[in-house]
């Protein structure tokens, strides 16, 4: 059986059980029936094989546990179910204040908040109802790991109004089965980076592939370090990286191959989505993504990074003392981030100290030599063109300091300017123009 039939099974009874829960609690609340016990039958997952009995399986999820995951599932599953909760009180001619909830924008249900998990979980029960509290802080599971989400609300709003919904990736999660990739968006703007080159396409110098290495030994056995005697406590979980230099030099490259031979996700943070105007915008969208990443095994790549975490400013006034409290926050959270953190830049100078002295490794990416641009050269054209007899590659690559980046751009324009004659031929003034439109670029002649 294919893991979306098992998913659907599983998810059926446990939305039974659930409406029988909510039934047998209106009864008991309205006509003073007998309630239905928590502990009475909940389906037997032993052997379900789902996605769901495996998430109650692990976290070892009680019944009371697993009756808050299903209240922030069922409006994706079955928004129906929540009907009842439109149930008007006539006495005062308005909705039940002990049902809580509220209505989505587009959505036309009922929405659960808090409070509804405490009147299906605690009724009147003061006691019962100081416990579902204790459940849904930040160190209980369900919310640590993201498995349930509480939205803020104006200060002045009564904790329990708290909008209770489940994270998108546990949804797809328990559903389709896959793993969810969030997409590009005002909430979370960071793009996945992936490619078809492998280690063997990327030349670097063989100081930083060494430095890289180092980086990933971390990736592969920094989990095996930290539970090596008391190494847990001397080391913090996470490693944090600094790529600098010139463009083009393989930054973005090296931090993309770093997750794909890894198996994991490059997030690239678009800074300019990133950085706002207005007071606290910016940490709310930087909380956004390392919330979003938080045990997640991502890689968070920052791009043109002294844009955010350059240095600090003397205090000469609010906005100056706002900006600098930003950065703190940004060094707090990269510091708890268990994950790997790369920054890029192309000047180191422009980064903060504070930042420089927290990163466990910082490599230079230098505009490569001339036998590694004859080696950049050589793969760039390959056996997709013949270089015309009069190339000389040696020649252009000891002649031109041209960056990886640069000569891909110089292969574009070259291997156009080939297939619009209708040939394979790489000819040398189609190089020389490409070469020159590069330095016109970097303000250089040819």
């Amino acid at each position: 059986m294919k893991t979306l039939e098992k998913n659907t099974i599983s998810l059926n009874k446990e939305i039974a059980w659930f409406e029988s829960i909510v039934d047998s609690r209106i009864r008991n609340y309205f006509q003073n029936e007998e309630e239905k016990l928590l502990s009475d039958n909940p389906p037997d997952l032993k052997d379900d094989g789902s996605n769901y009995a495996s998430l109650v399986e692990y976290y070892s999820m009680s019944p009371y546990e697993r009756i808050i995951l299903l209240l922030a599932l069922i409006p994706h599953l079955k928004p129906h179910a929540l009907d009842i909760f439109f149930t008007r009180n006539s006495l005062h001619n308005r909705e039940f204040t002990e049902f809580g909830g509220y209505k989505g924008n587009v959505h036309n249900g009922f929405l659960p908040t808090i409070e509804t998990a405490s009147f299906i979980l605690a009724g009147t029960d003061l006691a019962k109802r100081f416990q579902l509290q204790q459940v849904l802080t930040e160190k209980h599971f369900l919310r640590k790991h993201r498995i349930i989400l509480l939205d803020s609300l104006n200060d002045r709003d009564p904790l329990f109004s708290r909008p209770l919904r489940i994270s998108d990736e546990i949804l797809t999660f328990l559903t389709t089965g896959e793993v969810y990739k969030p997409d590009f968006s005002t909430n979370f703007p960071a793009s996945l980076l992936t490619t078809k080159l492998n280690w063997e396409d990327l030349i670097l110098d063989h100081n930083v592939r060494e430095d890289v290495d180092e980086i990933n030994n971390w990736i592969r056995y920094g989990k095996e370090l930290l539970e090596t005697g008391d190494m847990g406590k001397k080391l913090k979980r996470g490693f944090r990286a600094l790529f600098y230099g010139p463009p083009g030099t393989g930054k973005t490259l090296t931090a993309t191959l770093l997750g794909k031979s890894n198996k994991l996700d490059v997030y690239r943070i678009d800074l300019s989505m990133v950085v706002s105007k207005y007071i606290g915008e910016t940490e709310k969208n930087l909380a956004s993504v390392f919330d979003m990443a938080e045990n997640k095994n991502w890689i968070l790549f920052f791009d043109e990074a002294d844009s955010l975490f350059g240095k600090r400013t003397a205090t000469k006034d609010s906005k100056d003392r706002y900006a600098n409290q930003e950065i703190s926050f940004l060094l707090q959270r990269i510091e708890d981030f268990p994950g790997l953190v790369i920054l890029a830049t192309n000047l180191k100078g422009n980064i903060d100290d504070a930042f420089a002295r927290r990163f466990q490794s910082m490599i230079y990416f230098p505009i490569p030599a001339p036998d590694m641009r004859t080696e950049l050269w050589t793969k760039a054209f390959g056996k997709d063109f013949e270089l015309a007899p009069s190339v000389n590659i040696k020649k252009i690559a000891k002649e031109y300091e041209l960056s990886g980046g640069a000569i891909t751009n110089v292969l574009r324009y070259c291997g156009l300017k080939a297939i619009s004659r209708q040939e394979k031929m790489i000819e040398e003034e189609d190089i020389y123009t490409g070469i020159r439109k590069e330095l016109i670029k970097e303000g250089k002649t040819i």
